[in-house]
Protein backbone atom coordinates (compact mmCIF):
# COMPACT_ATOMS: atom_id res chain seq x y z
CA UNK A 1 0.00 0.00 0.00
CA UNK A 2 1.66 3.32 -0.83
CA UNK A 3 1.75 6.07 0.78
CA UNK A 4 2.55 9.04 -1.77
CA UNK A 5 6.59 9.19 -0.14
CA UNK A 6 8.97 7.72 -2.47
CA UNK A 7 12.57 6.56 -1.87
CA UNK A 8 13.45 9.22 -4.33
CA UNK A 9 11.62 12.13 -2.27
CA UNK A 10 13.27 10.76 1.41
CA UNK A 11 17.05 11.05 -0.79
CA UNK A 12 16.04 14.47 -2.00
CA UNK A 13 14.70 15.34 2.04
CA UNK A 14 18.45 13.39 3.57
CA UNK A 15 20.49 15.90 0.81
CA UNK A 16 18.19 19.05 2.40
CA UNK A 17 18.29 18.07 5.48
CA UNK A 18 22.46 16.70 5.59
CA UNK A 19 23.01 19.97 3.65
CA UNK A 20 21.62 22.11 6.48
CA UNK A 21 23.54 20.43 9.68
CA UNK A 22 26.31 18.24 10.33
CA UNK A 23 24.90 17.78 13.81
CA UNK A 24 24.38 13.85 14.15
CA UNK A 25 21.31 14.16 16.96
CA UNK A 26 19.72 16.63 14.66
CA UNK A 27 20.00 14.55 11.29
CA UNK A 28 18.31 11.56 12.87
CA UNK A 29 15.27 13.51 14.71
CA UNK A 30 14.48 14.85 11.15
CA UNK A 31 15.11 12.09 9.05
CA UNK A 32 13.41 9.34 11.68
CA UNK A 33 10.14 10.44 10.81
CA UNK A 34 10.83 10.23 6.81
CA UNK A 35 12.24 7.08 7.04
CA UNK A 36 9.17 5.60 8.56
CA UNK A 37 7.18 7.05 5.79
CA UNK A 38 9.87 5.69 3.43
CA UNK A 39 9.48 2.60 4.89
CA UNK A 40 5.74 2.60 4.94
CA UNK A 41 5.09 3.50 1.23
CA UNK A 42 7.20 0.28 -0.11
CA UNK A 43 7.18 1.82 -3.75
CA UNK A 44 10.81 0.88 -3.84
CA UNK A 45 10.43 -2.86 -1.96
CA UNK A 46 11.03 -5.51 -4.44
CA UNK A 47 10.33 -9.72 -3.98
CA UNK A 48 14.32 -10.35 -3.87
CA UNK A 49 14.49 -7.66 -1.10
CA UNK A 50 13.19 -10.62 0.98
CA UNK A 51 15.89 -12.93 0.46
CA UNK A 52 18.43 -13.71 2.88
CA UNK A 53 22.04 -14.58 2.27
CA UNK A 54 22.55 -18.18 3.67
CA UNK A 55 26.23 -17.21 5.03
CA UNK A 56 24.93 -14.28 7.42
CA UNK A 57 21.05 -15.21 7.33
CA UNK A 58 20.40 -11.63 6.03
CA UNK A 59 19.98 -10.19 2.86
CA UNK A 60 21.55 -7.00 2.64
CA UNK A 61 20.41 -4.67 -0.03
CA UNK A 62 21.17 -1.73 -1.79
CA UNK A 63 18.59 0.83 -2.46
CA UNK A 64 20.63 4.53 -2.89
CA UNK A 65 24.27 6.16 -2.43
CA UNK A 66 25.75 9.25 -3.12
CA UNK A 67 28.86 8.97 -5.82
CA UNK A 68 30.90 9.73 -2.18
CA UNK A 69 29.32 6.92 -0.59
CA UNK A 70 26.99 9.02 1.64
CA UNK A 71 23.82 8.93 2.46
CA UNK A 72 23.18 5.15 2.16
CA UNK A 73 20.17 3.35 2.09
CA UNK A 74 20.06 -0.21 2.23
CA UNK A 75 16.96 -2.66 2.33
CA UNK A 76 17.47 -5.58 4.78
CA UNK A 77 16.19 -8.88 5.08
CA UNK A 78 16.74 -10.88 8.15
CA UNK A 79 15.79 -14.81 8.27
CA UNK A 80 13.51 -16.10 11.25
CA UNK A 81 15.50 -16.64 14.31
CA UNK A 82 18.63 -15.04 13.31
CA UNK A 83 20.22 -11.28 13.26
CA UNK A 84 22.85 -9.46 14.13
CA UNK A 85 25.59 -9.45 17.18
CA UNK A 86 26.05 -6.40 18.79
CA UNK A 87 27.70 -3.70 16.19
CA UNK A 88 28.19 -0.23 15.50
CA UNK A 89 27.73 1.62 12.07
CA UNK A 90 30.62 3.96 12.10
CA UNK A 91 28.58 6.73 11.18
CA UNK A 92 24.65 8.02 12.30
CA UNK A 93 21.81 4.99 11.33
CA UNK A 94 18.29 5.41 11.03
CA UNK A 95 16.38 1.97 11.25
CA UNK A 96 12.55 1.71 9.89
CA UNK A 97 10.36 -1.35 10.26
CA UNK A 98 8.65 -2.49 6.90
CA UNK A 99 7.47 -5.76 7.40
CA UNK A 100 7.26 -7.92 10.65
CA UNK A 101 9.01 -7.27 13.58
CA UNK A 102 12.50 -7.14 14.96
CA UNK A 103 14.41 -6.63 18.04
CA UNK A 104 17.08 -4.10 18.44
CA UNK A 105 18.77 -4.35 21.93
CA UNK A 106 20.87 -1.28 22.70
CA UNK A 107 24.04 -1.71 24.07
CA UNK A 108 26.84 0.51 26.47
CA UNK A 109 30.43 0.10 26.50
CA UNK A 110 31.45 0.15 29.84
CA UNK A 111 35.23 -0.11 29.53
CA UNK A 112 37.56 3.26 28.60
CA UNK A 113 38.48 1.59 24.66
CA UNK A 114 42.32 1.74 25.28
CA UNK A 115 42.96 -2.18 25.05
CA UNK A 116 42.40 -3.03 21.14
CA UNK A 117 40.60 -6.06 20.45
CA UNK A 118 39.03 -5.97 23.57
CA UNK A 119 35.57 -4.29 24.63
CA UNK A 120 33.16 -4.87 27.84
CA UNK A 121 29.44 -3.91 26.95
CA UNK A 122 26.48 -3.39 29.07
CA UNK A 123 23.03 -4.31 27.78
CA UNK A 124 20.85 -1.63 27.27
CA UNK A 125 17.63 -1.01 26.91
CA UNK A 126 15.76 -3.41 24.25
CA UNK A 127 13.05 -1.77 21.49
CA UNK A 128 11.01 -3.74 18.98
CA UNK A 129 10.74 -2.37 15.47
CA UNK A 130 7.73 -3.03 13.55
CA UNK A 131 6.32 -1.36 10.80
CA UNK A 132 5.21 2.50 11.44
CA UNK A 133 8.65 2.19 14.04
CA UNK A 134 12.10 3.31 13.67
CA UNK A 135 14.73 3.68 15.66
CA UNK A 136 17.59 6.25 15.20
CA UNK A 137 21.34 5.92 16.46
CA UNK A 138 24.13 8.71 16.44
CA UNK A 139 27.72 7.65 15.51
CA UNK A 140 29.40 5.06 17.93
CA UNK A 141 26.18 4.07 19.18
CA UNK A 142 26.13 0.04 19.67
CA UNK A 143 22.73 -2.30 19.21
CA UNK A 144 22.23 -5.60 18.17
CA UNK A 145 19.38 -6.87 15.93
CA UNK A 146 17.54 -10.14 16.43
CA UNK A 147 14.39 -11.07 14.40
CA UNK A 148 12.61 -13.21 17.17
CA UNK A 149 9.85 -14.41 14.91
CA UNK A 150 8.88 -17.49 12.65
CA UNK A 151 8.96 -15.52 8.98
CA UNK A 152 11.23 -13.33 7.64
CA UNK A 153 11.31 -9.60 8.43
CA UNK A 154 12.19 -6.17 6.19
CA UNK A 155 13.57 -3.35 7.03
CA UNK A 156 14.95 -0.01 5.99
CA UNK A 157 18.22 0.74 7.07
CA UNK A 158 19.68 4.77 6.27
CA UNK A 159 23.42 5.84 7.27
CA UNK A 160 25.60 8.67 6.49
CA UNK A 161 27.92 6.44 5.23
CA UNK A 162 27.71 3.51 3.09
CA UNK A 163 28.90 0.81 5.76
CA UNK A 164 30.89 -0.77 3.36
CA UNK A 165 33.31 2.21 3.47
CA UNK A 166 33.18 2.59 6.99
CA UNK A 167 35.48 1.37 9.92
CA UNK A 168 32.98 -0.48 12.26
CA UNK A 169 33.12 -3.19 14.87
CA UNK A 170 31.44 -6.02 15.68
CA UNK A 171 31.16 -7.17 20.08
CA UNK A 172 30.78 -10.35 22.04
CA UNK A 173 29.53 -9.34 25.02
CA UNK A 174 30.51 -12.36 26.68
CA UNK A 175 34.01 -13.02 25.76
CA UNK A 176 34.26 -9.35 25.55
CA UNK A 177 35.90 -9.43 21.98
CA UNK A 178 35.71 -6.47 19.91
CA UNK A 179 37.05 -6.94 15.89
CA UNK A 180 35.93 -5.56 12.80
CA UNK A 181 32.47 -5.85 11.29
CA UNK A 182 31.63 -6.64 7.87
CA UNK A 183 28.47 -7.45 6.20
CA UNK A 184 27.54 -9.42 2.44
CA UNK A 185 25.89 -6.74 0.45
CA UNK A 186 24.04 -8.70 -1.95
Amino acid sequence: MAHGYSLEQFVEDMRKITSETSDDAEIVSRLKPLAIRCAQDKSWLKDEHRQCNNAQAAGVYLLHEEPDHTLAVFASAYAAGRGFPPHDHGTWAIVAGVEGAETDTYWRRVDDGSRDGYAELEKGVVTPIAPGQASAMVTGEIHSVANETDETTISLHIYGKHVGFVDRSQFDPETHVQEPFQVAID
